[in-house]
């Protein structure tokens, strides 16, 4: 991060850091740009706080610098907090390692189940007052808001029936076309009327005449009907009209 406040030279690009971690609690980082390394006026505890902070996910105060040349060697500790970080021979590719010395692990807050939770008995939390479930009783939200929950209970059951009354319109072994808003229409064979266990509501089962289909009449493991490898399609009844409707042929045997 560039000092709040100051101008960036014309001449001094955004520096950039490439990281990656060495063993518990070390991490390296690379400095790579296209002129300049970093901004040399920031102060070691500087590019603590600003850059390395964010990064390695320790505090400032508690790392440790050791600065490396492009050749993994050795050069000094960056243990100075009044030297300006344009006081150190850092170039392009050389590598600051950091070492935390804050005591954490790697990996320490990743496994939830090792932490401790706070629980509490459904009783004692329905009778508290400062609860997410007391506001929203307050504020009729959600499940406790008996005129609307009724309301989408009825329009559920209304939609239910419609869809029921389109269904029974329609028998197993008719021709049809279906025509869902914003795709082709495909032509095929009602082979499957009824309520389904994948998703609820009634659903039209259809053997389409081209491989225009999901499946071959069976969906998570239960088999409504049969037919071939991508034959096969469940829509709603409203998008499909039946009638005389010969087979087309789309040219499909004839691709390779």
């Amino acid at each position: 991060m560039w000092p709040r406040g100051l101008a960036r030279p014309a001449h001094c690009s955004a520096a950039a850091l490439t990281w990656g971690r060495q063993g518990e609690g070390e991490l390296s980082l690379l400095f790579v740009s296209e002129k300049c390394p970093l901004p040399r006026i920031l102060i070691v505890p500087s590019v603590r706080q600003c850059k390395l902070e964010l990064v390695v996910g320790s505090p400032a105060s508690c790392m440790d610098l050791e600065l490396y040349t492009p050749d993994d060697k050795f050069l000094m500790k960056l243990d100075s907090d009044e030297s300006l970080l344009g006081s150190y021979p850092i170039d392009d590719g050389c590598r600051i390692h950091v070492i935390d010395r804050s005591g954490a692990t790697l990996g320490e807050y990743e496994d939830v189940s090792r932490v401790e939770k706070f629980e509490i008995p459904d009783a004692e939390y329905e009778k508290r007052t400062d609860s997410a479930r007391s506001f929203m009783k307050r504020s009729k939200l959600g499940q406790y808001n008996k005129e609307e929950m009724l309301k989408r209970e009825m329009e559920q059951e209304q939609k239910l029936a419609e869809e029921k009354a389109l269904a029974e319109a329609i028998a197993v072994g008719v021709r049809c076309e279906v025509r869902a808003s914003g795709q082709p229409s495909k032509r095929g064979t009602v082979m499957y009327v009824g309520l389904t266990e994948f998703k609820p509501g009634y659903w039209i089962g259809i053997k389409y005449d081209e491989p225009l289909g999901k499946h071959d009449g069976s969906v998570n493991g239960k088999r409504y009907f049969e037919c071939q490898s991508k034959y096969g399609a469940f829509v709603k009844p409203q998008h499909v009209t039946v009638g005389d409707f010969p087979e087309e042929d789309y040219g499909l045997d004839d691709e390779m």
